[in-house]
């Protein structure tokens, strides 16, 4: 699993949403900039930079920030919020975004993104807002999209996004549990990355997270940020939680088979090599 950091900018400031509500927005830094080289020093494998005026207020003032934090890191950076458009998709791409988080157009305007998930294949995610009873939340949390958590990954997979980064609506991280089972459900649907993006509590929430399997597949990666600002762990404590060892394991066929067919989306030119190994582990039965 990828550790994610967090910076959610709103007015120019990097902030904390305890609820995801931006009117209890909780003020972090004046220097988004520097908030996010310091997770890069501390060793965050990944950024996930949400722009919460462009997603709550359709005001993109941070955008030209936005640009500042890509060009200030070295690793990969997902930018999301309020990413509504082709010419929005097409900006934060040339400014040098790993991937674009999309939430809102994913749901409402499914031809949109399918046609960008063509023009942009590997590069479009989706955020998906769940709500308790797994209805989709879009527009910053402030609508129901009428669309269950099941529907959508389905849907959506089929159109070509890369991956989907899942948090929880009106969940406090700092105090209730991850969704676990939404996370299962994703598992079960996709074979395309699936990120918890909602925050977790402590480090045995991320060892529960990194233990969740599902027909062979695991969660690519996780998102903290107000855990370790509040003192919960370090990013350091975080990586070596990630990264212990497992214990080895038969693979079964259906492991393999899973696995194979996971593989074709992260690298599509060398499945056939991948796929052609695994038959070749099969017949040695």
């Amino acid at each position: 699993m990828d550790l994610y950091a967090r910076v959610n900018i709103l007015e120019g400031r990097a902030v904390r949403l305890p609820r995801g509500d931006v009117n209890e927005a909780i003020f972090l830094d004046a220097d988004p900039v520097a908030r996010a080289r310091g997770w890069v020093a501390k060793g965050a494998d990944r950024l996930l930079v949400v722009d919460l005026d462009a997603a709550a207020r359709g005001d993109y003032r941070n955008r030209p920030l936005l640009g500042e934090i890509i060009e200030a890191v070295d690793v990969p950076v997902v930018v999301a919020g309020g990413v509504r458009s082709t010419a929005e998709v097409e900006r934060l791409l040339d400014a040098g975004a790993w991937r674009v988080g999309m939430g809102t157009v994913a749901i409402v305007d499914q031809v949109l993104f399918w046609e960008l998930c063509r023009s942009h294949p590997g590069r479009i995610m989706v955020s998906l807002d769940v709500r308790a009873d797994e209805e989709l939340a879009i527009r910053g949390w402030t609508e129901g999209s009428g669309l269950q958590l099941e529907e959508a990954l389905i849907e959506l997979s089929s159109a070509g996004a890369v991956g989907f980064m899942m948090t929880e609506v009106g969940r406090d991280a700092l105090v209730e549990p991850p969704n676990y089972d939404a996370l299962r459900l994703a598992l079960s649907i996709v074979d395309e990355e699936v990120v918890a993006a909602g925050g977790v509590r402590n480090l045995d929430d991320i060892d529960a997270l990194r233990a969740i399997e599902v027909d062979g597949k695991r969660l690519a990666g996780v998102v903290v940020g107000r855990e370790v600002t509040a003192g919960r762990f370090t990013i350091e404590e975080a990586k070596a939680r990630l990264q212990a060892e497992r214990p080895l394991r038969p693979w079964t066929a259906k492991d393999l088979e899973a696995l194979v067919t996971r593989y074709q989306t992260v690298d599509p030119e060398g499945a056939p090599a991948a796929r052609a190994f695994v038959d070749w582990v099969l017949s040695q039965r």
